[in-house]
């Protein structure tokens, strides 16, 4: 057994975070031999619940789980942590516009990006799970200079997993032998999935996914539409937003993180862009990229064709956008 790392959850009485705090303290992410101390995060009014999160992981006898800090207090949430989830967020709710969601978010990351700067390890890996995911994690990495921006990522894992769900139900396969979808740009109505470069396992061999679904007409259009709209459906039938599923895709995201990517396989993560595929610089952005030794790389070469090349224009343009405003709102 090694030393236990601090792992901060923030918006940690809410609904994703209800699921992700027993993922993460079992060893889904860090490990089976990795022990842990939870910091959860969050705001006064709800420190009652959190109670009662705390009780429910004493109860859980897990035996990774070497402390719980629970507090609302962002200076103790983020001290000394190694990886932070960022969670917290003003929900989205029916009917509400990205929009709306952003200007009561970025100010809550701009906190969030201080407290990281003066309190967290500098070497700690940042997901924000908060939408609009893209661009709180900017704010979140300009207000922690002392920080690489390279350990600020957003999560697309969720848009990824989505995908590899419908590609899997397409095909009638079970999810696990779909592998390499790519999910281009922002986490909203603008992202680009894209399942070109993906494959799929059958009787041993990995075969490419559009020769093996054989309707491009469906991949360009059904496809695209449902992973596009999924999180609006989810809200639509549950009167709630994704919180199991999201869950799991930041388990995902940060175990992948930590522990790497296998050989040829690559998975989609909001990273900083440096340009790569015509995509706008200094935006975080969804690419494919594969890990080793805690570092994410961005996959090149990949052929874009020219409709996918159309799509990656609207949603770099969203993120720009979106940034403009967001520093607007923070400098006003």
């Amino acid at each position: 057994m090694s030393e236990p790392i601090r792992v901060v959850v923030t918006g940690a009485a809410g609904q994703i975070a209800y699921s992700l705090l027993y993922m993460v303290a079992k060893g889904d992410v860090f490990g089976p031999n990795q022990p842990l101390i939870l910091h959860l995060l969050d705001i006064p009014p709800m420190m009652g619940v959190l109670e009662g999160v705390v009780m429910e992981l004493d109860d859980c006898a897990l035996p990774l789980l070497h402390g719980v800090v629970p507090t609302d207090d962002p200076a103790v949430a983020f001290k000394d942590v190694s990886a932070a989830f960022l969670v917290g967020a003003m929900p989205r709710k029916q009917g509400m516009e990205r929009k709306d969601l952003l200007s009561a978010n970025v100010k809550i990351f701009k906190v969030q990006g201080e407290a990281l700067d003066q309190h967290a390890k500098k070497d700690v890996k940042v997901l924000v799970v908060g939408n609009p995911a893209n661009t709180n994690a900017l704010i979140c990495s300009r207000y922690a200079p002392s920080i690489p921006k390279e350990n600020f990522t957003a999560m697309t894992r969720l848009d990824q997993n989505r995908a590899q769900a419908q590609i899997a139900q397409k095909l009638k396969v079970p999810s696990r032998q779909v592998s390499n979808l790519i999910i281009w740009g922002n986490h909203s109505s603008t992202q680009v999935p894209d399942a070109s470069h993906a494959g799929v396992e059958i009787n041993g061999s990995v075969l490419p996914v559009p020769e093996v679904v054989k309707d491009a007409a469906w991949l360009n259009s059904t496809f695209v539409e449902t992973v596009q709209k999924r999180g609006a459906a989810v809200i639509n039938a549950r009167k709630m937003s994704s919180a199991m599923s999201a869950a799991k895709a930041a388990s995902d995201h940060m175990r992948d993180w930590f522990m790497g990517t296998q050989p040829g396989k690559f998975v989609s993560m909001g990273v900083v862009s440096d340009g790569s595929y015509g995509a706008p610089k200094d935006v975080i952005f969804s690419f494919p990229v594969s890990i080793k030794g805690g570092k994410w790389e961005i996959v090149k070469g990949l052929e874009i064709n020219d409709f996918a090349k159309k799509l990656l224009e609207v949603t770099g343009k969203e993120l720009e956008e979106e940034r403009q405003e967001a520093i607007q709102i923070i400098e006003a």
